[in-house]
């Protein structure tokens, strides 16, 4: 599956902010429109695969450890092939992209022992809904790091993120959900360090070889394993005996939808769309998490905590500019420090 999208940011506007003139498709090649709709479906494969993860680890049952080392482990055996693949079709990795790679594996191992380690603690859902404060983390690292400038629409939505949060994460409930919702809550946010990390350092090494999706995932996927090895003895330990056979099956599972066909699909998919189409349509994750968590799992948040959800989910909506910004404002900016 390859997508391509225009270059110089906006497929749809050029530079002076009027309206492109549509080329009209060479023979055999699909029109704009219809890559569009084949990329948006395939970020929605992603985003559902995603969604259903932390569902998959609680109906598993193996410690949190062992869960986030075989999770990489197993999507290592499924990734190594498609990236052979790559390779012969379209060139090796750079010795620079490797290791961009390993670097956003390390964060990518934190993030899993964190976030996995929180599921037990807040719940699948809710979890899945903290996590995202990978979209305060990735702008900061880009303005303090690259010097990009930071839009309005994220300062706009970063106190609603926080407020959102500081409820969902049970803060203003410790009485009635207990320590391990404030213990829980501050993992997730770990793991949402990591990912916002993760997300900025693979950015960066894309940027150099954007046609290679599967080998950079599958050296950041071999780093996250080592990653989360090293870490297994902090998190509880690592067990590999004692699994049933339906546990095996549901990690399988995990490994390949949550690893594999997520990240194929969304890094493949998001390269022919806009960044506030790929937002919006990520946004379902948070919402299919807390529905798979409730349905599946009998998992229902308190009423603040399902206030704080839908605060946070407005939040990365604004912050990724799905509301709250006009077509003709798409590229204003505001330069911070």
């Amino acid at each position: 599956m390859a997508f391509r999208r225009s270059s110089g940011g906006d497929p749809d506007r050029s530079s002076s902010g009027a309206a492109a003139p549509a080329a009209a498709p060479a023979a055999g090649q699909s029109t704009p429109s219809r890559i569009r709709l084949v990329a948006s479906i395939a970020v929605l494969i992603g985003a559902l695969s995603l969604s259903i993860s932390a569902v998959l680890i609680k109906l598993a049952g193996v410690d949190a450890a062992t869960t986030a080392v075989l999770r990489c482990a197993i999507a290592l055996v499924a990734l190594i092939p498609l990236a052979v693949l790559e390779a012969r079709r379209r060139g090796r990795l750079s010795t620079r992209g490797i290791l961009w790679s390993l670097a956003a594996g390390l964060a990518l191992g934190i993030d899993y022992s964190a976030w996995t380690a929180a599921i037990y603690q807040v719940g699948a859902g809710i979890s899945t809904v903290l996590v995202n404060v990978q979209v305060i983390v990735l702008p900061l690292l880009a303005l303090l790091i690259d010097r990009e400038r930071i839009a309005t629409r994220f300062l706009i939505a970063l106190p609603v993120m926080l407020g959102g949060l500081s409820l969902v994460g049970g803060l203003w409930e410790v009485d009635r959900l207990g320590p391990t919702a404030v213990t829980g809550t501050l993992l997730t946010m770990l793991a949402g360090v990591g990912y916002g990390v993760y997300m900025f350092l693979t950015r960066r090494g894309t940027r150099r070889e954007p046609r290679l999706i599967e080998q950079p995932l599958t050296w950041a996927t071999a780093s996250a394993t080592v990653t989360t090895t090293i870490a297994a003895p902090f998190t509880g330990g690592l067990h590999l005996t004692g699994i049933s056979p339906r546990s095996w099956l549901l990690l399988v599972i995990l490994a390949v939808l949550g690893q594999v066909v997520a990240w194929v699909f969304i890094n493949r998919g998001s390269a022919a769309l806009d960044p506030a189409t790929t937002g919006a349509l990520l946004l379902l994750q948070p919402i299919l998490a807390l529905g798979f968590a409730a349905l599946i799992l009998a998992e229902h948040p308190t009423a603040l905590q399902l206030i704080g959800a839908v605060l946070v989910v407005i939040a990365v909506a604004v912050a990724n500019g799905v509301i709250g910004r006009s077509p003709r404002r798409r590229r204003h900016r505001l330069r911070v420090g």
